[in-house]
This record gives structure tokens, sequence and C-alpha cells, in this order.
């Protein structure tokens, strides 16, 4: 039956009889019908046919065939979204609807909308299909005239806007999100229509489950199109974060309770970013509209970055027309981020006010580390930051090409180093992870070792070494790499060279064609032309032998390298072993020897690395003494007679008339020694376990040169004390200027004075406390002395009288100064007392101690054996630091022999600038060991006891010797003006202001701290100015930590204003500089905020009501400011670098002051707020009293210029040379500072009337009217210059009568 009306309906319509169709349509039901539609459409046969033969017989203009039409549509909707029908049929339905859709009447098409309308609130638009209509019924409503709504009329545009405006304020079903989405993109919509719509669809995002989310993502940004590109592009960002933050909470909580609670899979949530990274991306490419919104929302949310928006932004960077911009923005974000922190860290007043945001560079790294799911497009950009950070920001070359020595142990401190150390986290971190781009980031370091030879590469040979640690086999699979740039090693810079080698020494053990290649270039550069590549081949091959051990080698060779071989599991090269190791040590032993015969400087390094090697590799003792022992017979003198005892004519060279020195003599004794003191004390502890009659073997066949060497240095040491100074053609009429006598003699006294030294070391290890033995080692100090002597009074004259660097090893220095200051063991009392006695010894050796602490705080190491060993060197620097504290807080300076005081006192004075550097030593090479180091200074003082250094936290250990130093310094200024030791003082200050560094600021020691320095303050009245400094930038530096400054300067500028003191002036105004720049920075963030909070204008009636926090602080810090600065415009302040300074400082809180006004116009002009008072009462003040002090001050000073100028010429006439250079330069700075204030304090006055208008507050009312920049024409001044013009007219007169007349008409005339 129902087969037949459909067959009817369709042969009808085929046979073009439209009437009877007509006809035979009206015989049917409505329930006939469709129930004949959906049988057809289920069976999928004809209904393309059936539903076109409906609409024929359904003429739109007869009101029956529009209700069937309309009765089509309304059963096709829902049957299309049932889910029964095949898509096919589902598509031609649709299709064949939407054709016909524009001749529905309006009334038919307003039910079919709210039909459709209906459908999405109830959630049964499952499928989607039919909502392909929805915008052709849509646009088709949009174009009719008018349609009945309630009780009135409507146009069909207006009807459109509320179908859409109540579609967007329902509840949507999830499932239909996507597909309404797609839908609104063929709509029409006017764009607070499509705000509205984006705002509904970002709102839905946090109600779909994770995997909906990418492809909404590319429907969103195809519907942003039309525009909301920023909207669209934000929303999608601050989705992300959410969630980002959402899964950090979730794996804290889940680390604290051990419980997984994970509604947000990770690797789920990393998934779905990455694909919308790349949809965002995608359409970029096609859009540059959208490009330039995504630039534009970037740059304007300052601050506002999270890992997704930083891999979003890496992503676009790859797009060439973005690179460049993004990171210039991404490089300009970081160093930003890290001088805000800085800021913040440095300032207890913007810590208060603002909370800690997150870092940058922690979101960077962890941007790096999502990464690693699969996010490839991410990575390149990574990679190019890395190295973009890296080089901008890496450490610069010094002057004359010199680097600034960095040791590997020093924290980054500045914003540029932390940026750089960034830079190298990142290639660290994406090395580990992503094995693509290893291979380049591992081409792109070495590239930069080789080709950055002007600038320091110590950053990129950290990030090599660290890549060496943490993936040695990784990079054995590129060992090509850098087994090429071994080929450019004899060109590099030697420290480049020396921390290559140093960085890849792990790979060494465990790849023998790596070796052998380096051995070939090492080989190679040995006959280098160049200076540089000899010495580059002895810096490897001593690296090679002290990381080579042989068989048998003590296993005090275990301080070899922190990475072993064992970190990389090899046992293909079993083999290649200790045995094999020694023909090989021994092969570079047997080069080594050929340099020997080279430049001085080649020697020296050879020298310096041989005790090194022994000490790792002991079974190379024997060739390594015999080589030195040959050497030494060289410059030895035989004859036991003859005096001196060294060949010193050897050891110099010349040519032409150049004499240069050719063999470092002394170092090669100092090498000779250390390496034989070794020997004997290794032989000593083996002997005890070794019996038998082997040993005795090796004793016959090494002690030969034991023995030898020993009597040697007997001889020598015996010999040199009998020298006079004339034996070294060196006594006090010798020369020692730059001609060639005068440098040959320069070069022999360093030479003898560097054996002294030696000798010194040598004789008191074997004295044993022998009293007869001290008594020769004073000897030899006292020739020592002699020449050091002459040496300075002779440079004295000309350069400047550095003394060279001394020989003594770091732990002779330490042992030497224990046993001086500290031994009390009754057994070597009397032979200690002979070394005691002497005053020059006891400075000398505290002096050496001074000058190696020096050398470790700028290198980060010292000279000698051992001083490239951290440990050690650390160890012998807690052990000085003990000794010199005892000697300075047990024998102060009062108490030494008043008789001698001018000299002896400078030993308890090098003892404290000892402790002063060791202390700024230890917190910039030992920052986490700082607490060992004051453990270390063992104090038997009474309150030694209850902080005994052991149990105490850093703060109160700290806390305990800064109790030592402030007694020292209260002592010294009670002691009144004339016992008043300046150069003490200052020390004990620096002093106190590098340990209170230690204290933590919210720590009670702290607050003590800071209460004791200002009562310090405030009684001291001493005239020092060094020392005010000192004490001064001490109390600010603490303060700023403590709570703002600006009251405190407030007190000062009036002691200043009452007691003249031109020192504290300058001081003054560096802080009133900082404090300025705080104010700067908070009033540039406050702007940074304007402009989103814009968009919440909620907030516009809370702050009209009360003041934000952070203004109101800035308002009351520049308040104090400007009455601080009152009191010092009113000072009279003698001309020069202060008053210019004050000018500057003045300027520049006009220009500040300007800024806050801005801000506040710009916050008048977006909200209609109030202007609070406290910004009116800061006008006020600035206007009525600091203005027309300013003007005052001005006009003194260009007064003063001017009566300076007249007074002192009659005075200095010899030196009116001199006088007009620094007059002119004078002029110049003041025609600078005056106008540049004049023009601050003018645009401030003229964006007051701005604000005055938009606030409607009068502002100007407080300002006056300046006469600073009127003619100022003084008549008293004026006459008297004329009375004295005249006066020289009449003298030239009366000698040239015959011109007298001419000038005076001129005056007539004037």
């Amino acid at each position: 039956m129902r087969a037949d009306i459909m067959e009817k309906i369709v042969s009808l319509s085929d046979g073009e009889r439209i009437p009877e169709l007509q006809q035979y349509l009206s015989s049917l039901t409505d329930d006939q019908l469709t129930t004949v539609v959906t049988n057809s459409a289920l069976k999928g046969k004809d209904i393309g046919a059936m539903v076109k033969s409906i609409f024929k017989g359904s003429p739109p203009s007869a009101p029956e065939g529009a209700s069937r039409r309309l009765l089509l549509y309304q059963h096709c909707i829902p049957l299309c979204e049932s889910g029964d029908l095949q898509t096919e049929v589902a598509s031609d339905i649709i299709g064949l609807l939407m054709l016909e859709t524009h001749n529905l009447p309006g009334p038919s098409l307003a039910q079919l909308a709210s039909l459709f309308v209906d459908a999405i609130k109830l959630g049964k638009m499952g499928s989607g299909k039919s909502l392909e209509l929805f915008p052709t019924v849509l646009t088709a409503l949009a174009a009719t005239e008018a349609l009945s709504y309630g009780k009135g009329e409507l146009s069909g545009e207006e009807y459109k806007k509320q179908l859409i405006n109540s579609l967007c304020s329902s509840r949507w079903d999830p499932q239909c999100v996507i597909h309404l989405t797609t839908m609104f993109r063929d709509v029409p919509l006017a764009p607070e229509e499509l705000q509205f719509l984006v705002e509904k669809v970002l709102r839905m995002f946090l109600k779909l489950d994770l995997q909906e989310i990418p492809p909404l993502v590319y429907q969103l940004l195809l519907l942003a199109a039309k525009g909301c590109k920023k909207q669209v592009l934000e929303g999608i960002i601050s989705y992300f974060k959410e969630q980002d933050l959402r899964q950090k909470e979730e794996q804290k909580d889940g680390e604290s309770m051990d419980v997984e609670v994970q509604s947000i899979p990770q690797d789920q949530l990393r998934h779905v970013e990455g694909t919308a990274i790349l949809h965002i991306v995608f359409t970029v490419r096609l859009d540059q509209e959208l490009g330039r919104e995504f630039l534009k929302s970037v740059k304007g949310s300052q601050g506002e970055l999270c890992p997704f928006s930083i891999a979003l932004l890496l992503s676009v960077a790859r797009i060439q027309r973005y690179e460049e911009q993004l990171f210039d923005f991404l490089k300009g974000a970081i160093t930003k981020s890290f001088k805000d922190e800085h800021l913040q860290q440095g300032s207890k007043f913007l810590q208060d006010l603002l909370p800690q945001r997150c870092s940058l560079a922690q979101m960077i790294l962890d941007t790096v580390k999502n990464s690693v799911f699969g996010w490839d497009h991410v990575t390149q950009g990574l990679v190019q930051l890395g190295f973009i950070l890296m080089d901008a920001f890496g450490p610069k070359a010094g002057p004359f090409g010199k680097t600034a020595t960095e040791g590997a142990n020093a924290t980054a401190k500045t914003p540029t180093q932390q940026a750089c150390r960034l830079g190298g986290h990142i290639l660290l971190e994406g090395f580990k992870m992503h094995e693509p781009i290893r291979g380049e980031i591992l081409e792109q370091v070495l590239n930069r070792l080789v080709t950055k030879t002007a600038s320091p590469v110590t950053h990129f040979i950290d990030l090599l070494s660290d890549i060496v640690v943490s993936a040695p086999m990784i990079l054995l699979e590129s060992s090509s790499k850098v087994t090429e740039t071994f080929d450019h090693l004899s060109y590099l810079p030697l420290a480049t060279v020396q921390g290559l080698l140093k960085a890849v020494q792990p790979l060494l053990k465990v790849s023998m064609s790596m070796k052998d290649a380096l051995i070939l270039v090492l080989r190679k550069a040995m006959f280098s032309s160049q200076l540089d590549g000899r010495k580059s081949a002895v810096t490897g091959f001593l690296l090679l032998l002290k990381n080579f051990r042989v068989l048998g080698s003590m296993a005090s060779s275990q301080a070899s390298q922190a990475i072993s071989s064992s970190q990389v599991q090899v046992d293909v090269h079993s083999r290649y072993n200790s045995a094999a190791n020694e023909a090989f040590c021994l092969e570079i032993l047997s080069s080594l020897r050929r340099c020997l015969g080279q430049q001085a400087d080649v020697r020296l390094m050879l020298y310096e690395g041989f005790h090194d090697v022994l000490r790792r590799n002991s079974q190379l003792a024997s060739s390594i003494m015999q080589t030195l022992l040959s050497q030494v017979r060289r410059y030895y003198e035989p004859e036991q007679d003859l005096l001196p005892p060294v060949k010193l004519e050897l050891c110099i060279g010349a040519q032409g008339d150049q004499v240069f020195l050719q063999e470092p003599l002394a170092h090669l004794l100092s090498c000779t020694v250390h390496c034989l003191l070794w020997y004997q004390g290794m032989r000593r502890s083996a002997r005890p376990n070794a019996g038998g009659s082997d040993d005795d073997d090796d004793d016959e066949e090494e002690g030969g040169f034991q023995d030898e060497l020993q009597s040697i240095l007997e001889s020598i040491t015996r010999r040199m004390i009998k020298c006079e100074l004339e034996d070294f053609e060196l006594d006090k009429s010798a020369e020692f200027s730059l001609s060639s006598v005068g440098v040959k003699n320069s070069i022999y006294a360093v030479l003898v004075m560097g054996v002294y030294e030696v000798l010194i070391e040598y004789n008191f290890t074997k004295a044993n406390y022998s009293k007869s033995l001290f008594e020769e080692l004073l000897e030899l100090f006292s020739r020592y002395n002699k020449l050091s002597e002459i040496l300075k009074e002779k440079s004295g004259k000309g350069k400047s009288s550095k003394s060279p660097r001394s020989l003594l090893s770091m732990g002779f220095v330490s042992t030497l100064l224990t046993a001086l200051f500290r031994d009390s063991a009754q057994s070597r009392e009397e032979a200690l007392f002979v070394l005691r006695s002497s005053g020059d010894f006891l400075r000398y050796a505290v002096s050496v101690a001074l000058q190696k602490i020096t050398q470790l705080e700028e290198t980060g190491h010292t000279d000698g054996p051992d001083g490239q060993n951290t440990d050690k060197t650390f160890h012998h620097l807690c052990d000085i630091t003990s000794v010199l504290m005892w000697r300075y807080t047990n024998i102060p300076c009062a108490v030494e022999d008043a008789g001698k005081k001018e000299k002896r006192c400078s030993v308890s004075l090098l003892c404290l600038e000892g402790l002063l550097r060791i202390f700024s030593t230890g917190q910039q090479r030992y920052p986490a060991r700082v607490a060992q180091l004051l453990s270390a200074i063992d104090l038997s003082v009474e309150e030694g006891s209850d902080h005994g250094p052991g149990n105490a936290s850093v703060t109160e250990k700290t806390a305990f010797y800064i109790r030592q130093f402030q007694r020292a310094l209260f002592t010294q200024l009670n002691g009144g003006e004339e016992d008043f030791n300046s150069k003490e003082a200052q020390l004990l200050v620096n002093i106190l202001s590098v340990l209170s560094r230690q204290l933590e600021p919210s720590s009670q020691q702290f607050v003590q701290m800071i209460t004791w320095t200002v009562k310090i303050c405030k009684e001291t009245s001493f005239e020092d100015i060094a020392f005010s400094k000192g004490l001064l930038s001490l109390l600010f530096s603490l303060h700023v930590l403590y709570k703002s400054p600006v009251s405190l300067l407030w007190e000062l500028c009036q002691d200043i204003h009452s007691q003249l003191g031109d020192i504290d002036q300058l001081l003054v105004l560096s802080q009133v500089g900082k404090v300025l720049d705080e104010v700067d920075w908070l009033i540039t963030k406050k702007k940074g905020q304007l402009v989103p909070d814009r968009l919440s204008s909620g907030d516009a009636t809370q702050a009209a009501g009360q003041q934000d926090p952070v203004e109101k602080a800035l308002t009351l810090q520049l308040g104090t400011l400007l009455t601080a600065l009152n009191e010092l415009v009113q000072t009279a302040l003698p001309s020069g670098v202060c008053t210019n300074t004050l000018l500057g400082e003045l300027s520049r809180t006009y220009t500040i002051l300007t800024t806050l006004v801005k801000y506040y116009i710009q916050l008048c002009s977006g909200q209609q707020g109030l202007l609070p008072a406290r910004v009116e009462k800061l006008v006020k003040l600035s206007g009525s009293h600091l203005t027309p002090q300013c003007y005052s001050f001005i006009t003194y000073v260009q007064s003063g210029e001017l009566a300076g100028g007249g007074a002192d010429d009659k005075k200095k006439k010899k030196k009116e040379g001199e006088a007009t250079a620094t007059a002119s330069a004078k002029l110049l700075r003041e025609t600078k500072a005056i106008p540049n204030l004049i023009y601050s304090i003018e645009q401030y006055e003229k964006y007051l009337i701005t604000l005055s208008k938009k606030s409607k507050v009068n502002l100007m009312q407080y300002m006056k009217l300046s006469t600073s920049r009127d003619f100022r024409i003084n008549a008293a001044t004026l006459e008297a210059a004329l009375q004295e013009h005249d006066n020289s007219q009449q003298t030239i007169a009366s000698q040239e009568p015959e011109q007298s007349q001419e000038p005076k008409k001129k005056r007539k005339k004037q």
C-alpha cells in the first residue's frame, strides 16, 4: 500500500502531471505522507525523487502547499538526526531541503528555526547532520520583511538575533558543541553576536572530554576568520593554562598522599595540547591576520606566559615571517623576568607589596619536559632559543681580549648570567630527551668552540661537559664530530683546549678511535710553529697521563676525574687495560721530554703538571723523577766550593737586544721538591706493608735519584745561605730599568727569590722542628727579604710595585701559619720561637696566604700542587681561616708592642684583610659550603660553648662571628680619635657587610644587626670619609632587605642639611636612585595591569572607594622621598660631582612623578574614579615644597659658578691652563643638568593640567610660576662690571691715545 503511494507520487511527478499530483497529495493524511517518507528513507530507495515530487506538488504560494512543505521539514530533520538512515541518504535529504528553504514563507521559517533551537536545547542534535540546514534557515529568515513576535512584529534580522541570543544563553549538550561551532561558520553574524557565541563556546571547553578539544579548537579557529581572533586565541591558551595548573596540583597531591588522583592523565593532556598547537600553527600559516593578532596578544600579555603559550610561541616561530619578532620577544621577556626577580629579591618593600610569581625560566623548562610527548614542532624552536640565549648573554671578552675568569662553581648572579645558564639548561634537557636534535646541538656547540676564538666560550664548554656526563654513550655515536673538532686544537686558545679536553676526557677512556685521533693531533701540535699550539699539546698529554692509570698505581690516584669509565659499561675494549696503558704513558712522556728544550712557557706548564700526574699515576714516578733530575743537573753547579750553586746565565736567552727567560729554574726546583716529597711520603706509607727482598731491589733501582736529589738540594741550601747578593750580580747598585741589563737583573732577582722560597718550603718540611735547621731557614728568609726589599725600592720609583707570585704551596702556607700561631706543643716551642721572633717572617707568611686567597677568589684555583683540586684547596682555606681568626681576636693591634706598633700592627691588619677575602671567596666560590667554612673557625672564646659550631644553623654561626667583629669595631670607636685606625675600621665594616649577607632577613639576628648598625651610625662622629661611607652602605644594604629605606634617607638628609658631609651626600643620592628605580618599576607594572583590568570594569566602584595597596605604597614612598630631597636641596653644597648628581636625581624624580600622573590620567579616563586624596597631597608637596626649592637651588648653583670663577681668577694665575679646562668641562656638565631639570619640572606641570581636567580636581593651585628662567639683571652687579670695564678702557687709552675715541662712542651708543 505504502509502496503504491510512493510509486504513484513519483510517477505523477515524472510525468509532469502537477495538478493531479497536488490533488493526490491533498488526499493523503499527514500520517500517511510521513510514513511513506520514513519507509522510503530507511530503504534508501528513491528518497531523493520522493522529496522532489512532494516539493513539486506543494506550491509554496498556496497555504496547503506551504504547510505540507513545513510538515516535510519538521519530519525529515528529526529523521536525519535519529541515526537510523545511511549517511549518504541523510546527506541527500538535507541537500534537497536546503535547496528549497528560501521558498518557505516567514512564519514557517520561524517555526523551523524554533524547532532547531528546541532540539539543540533538549540535546537532540546528536549526529549534527541536520544542523547543516540551520544556517540556510537563518539566512532565509534574516531576509524576510516582518514576522509576528509576541504581540508585535520584528524584522527577520532582529528575529534572527533573538534566536541566536536565546540559543547561546541556553544549555548545550556537550556532544553537539563541535557541530554547532561548525554550523555557525556558515551563519552570517554581527560582531556582537560573534563575540557572544565565542564566549559561549570557550565556556563549553571545560565540559568537554579532552579528546574532543582539538577538533573544537580547529573549528573555532575557522570560525575566527569572521573576527574575535584575539578572544579565540586567548581563550584557548587560558583553557590549557588552567588544565596544566590542575594537572600539576593533582600531581603534587598524589605525591604527598601516595595516591594517584588523576582526573587529567598527563600524557593525554600533552598529546591534546600538541595537536591544538599544530592546528593553531596551521591556521596562522594560512591567515596572516590571525598571526598578527597572536603577536599583539602575546606582547600585550606581558608576564602572563605559561608552558603552553611558550610552546605555541616556539612553534609559530618556525614560520619565517614571525621568527625574528617572537625570539626577540622571548629574549626580552626572559631578561625582564630575571631582572624583576632580581629587583624583588633585593628589596623587602617590593616583596611585601607583590606576590612571588612563577618564574618564566621554570615555565620554559616545563615546556622542555612537556615536549617529550611528541611535540616535534616545538623542539626545533627550543634549540634555537637555547642558542640565542647562550650567544646573547654569554660571558663577554674583557679589555685587551682578556676574559673575566669565572670558576665553574661560581653561581649565576646577574640577570644576564642567569639567562645564559637557562639557555644551557634548555639545550641539556633537550639533548637528553630528543634523539632527532642531538646531532644538531652537539654540532652547534662544537662549531662555536672552534669559531668563537675572540670571545670566551666557557659556557659552551660547561654545556658540553654536562652532555658528556649525562649521556656518554649517545655521544659515542657522534664521535666523528668530536674528532673533527680535534683537528682544530692547535689553532684554538689555550683555555678552550683545556676546557674541551677536560669535557671529553670520559669518552677517551672508552673510545679507542677517539683517543688515537687525539694523540695524532697532539703529536702534530707538538711541532706547531705557534707557541699556543705547543702549549695545547702539553695540556693534552698531561691530561692523558693523569687519566690513564698504569697497573699497580697507588690508591691515592682515586682522586682522578669525577666521572670514571664505570659509568660507561664497555666490554669491547677489555684488552684496553692498565697494562697496555704503561707503554702508552711512557711513549707520551718521551714526547713531553722534547718540550724541555722549548720556550719557558711550555716548560712551565710541564713543571706545573708533573706533580698531579704523579699523584694519579704513581707508577710513572721513576721516569718522571729521572727526567726532572737530568733537567736539574743542567743548572746545578757540582763544584761544592763554587758560589752561587746554580748556573743562572743558562736560564736566560737573548735575541738581538731582547733578553728573555729560557728556563723557569725556581719552578723546576719547586716541581722537583714537591715530587720528591710526595714520592718519599708514598714510599714511607707503602714500606710498613711490604716486606721481603724485592723491595730492596726497588730501592737500589729507584733510590739512586732520591739520594742524588736530596744531596743536590742540601748542597744548594748550604751554598745559598753563604751567597751574598753580589754573587748573583744583584747588589743595591744594580739597575732594574727596561734596558737589557735591567731586564736581565730583574729575571735573575725573580729566579733567585723563587729558589729561596722553594728552599724555605723544602727545609721546613725536612727540619722536623729542629732549632738549628730553623735558624738556617731564617738565614734563607733574610736573604730572600733583602732581595725583595731592593726590588720593591727600585720598582717603587717606576711601575707598580707588585711582588712576584709566591712559589709556596697552599698546603705549606696552611701548615706554616698553624705552626707559627697555633702550635702550642712543648717539644716544638724552642724551635718555633726562632721563627716567631722574626716579625718580618710572620708578616711574610700572612701576606703569602693573602696572595693565595686573592688568587683563589679571582680564578677559582691556586698555583702549585693540588691548586686545581677544589676539595683540598677548600680544606687548606678552612685551616688558614681558623689561624687568622685566632690571631686577630687574640692579639689585637692595640696589644702589640707599642715600640714597633707601626710595623707590627700590620700582621693583625693582614689577618683581617685575609679574613675579608676568605669570607667573600667562600660566598662566591663555595656558596654551598659556607657553613663548613664557618665551622672550621674554632674560636676558643667564652661564648663559643653555647654556639658550638657543630650544630648551629648558618645564620647562628654567622651571627656568632659577626659579634666578634662588632666587638672589635666597637673597641676601635671607643678608643678616641687619635687611636682610631681607619684602615682596620674599614676592613671590619667590609667583613660585617659580607657576613651579613649570610643572615636570613626574617631572622632575629638580622634585626639585631640592623639595630646595632643604626646605633653605631648615630653615635659615631669621626671625620673619616671612607669609614663613614662603608658604614652607611652597610646600613642601606641591610635596611633594604628589612623594609623600605626611605624614612632612613629622610633622617640622613636632615643630618646632612644640618652638618654638611660631601661623601655621605653621594651615597645617599645613589640610594635615592635605587628607590626611584623601584617606584618606576612598580608604576610600569601597574600600567601593564591597566589594560586587562579595563575589561572587568566591575571593579571601578571599588577603586573609587579604597585605594589599591600598591598605589598607596607608591604614593607614600614618593612623598617621603620628596621630603628628603627637599632637605638636600636646601643644603649649601660645594659645587662639583655632588651638585650634578643631585640635579640628575631631581630631574629623575620629576620624570617619575610625570609617569605617575600619566598613570592616573589613564585611570581617570578609563573609569570615572575619584583621584585618591594621597595623590593630591603628593602633588601639593611637590608644588609647594620641592619645586620652589629646586629653582632656588638652580640659582644658587649658577651664582656659585660665577662667583667661584671671579674669586679664583687672581689666586690661580699659574694654573690657568688647567683651570680653564676643568671650568669648561664643568660648564658642559652644568649646561646639561640644569635644563634637563627645568624641562622635567615643566613636563610634570603640563601633565598635571591634563590630570586636573580629567579628574575635575584643580591640582594646579599648588604650583607656583618660577622666575628661574627669566633674565635676572642685578643692577648693582651690572654697575660694578661697567665701572671695571671703564677703568680698563682708560688704562688702554693712556697707552694708545689715537685709538681712544672709538670705543667710547660705542659705549655711548649702548
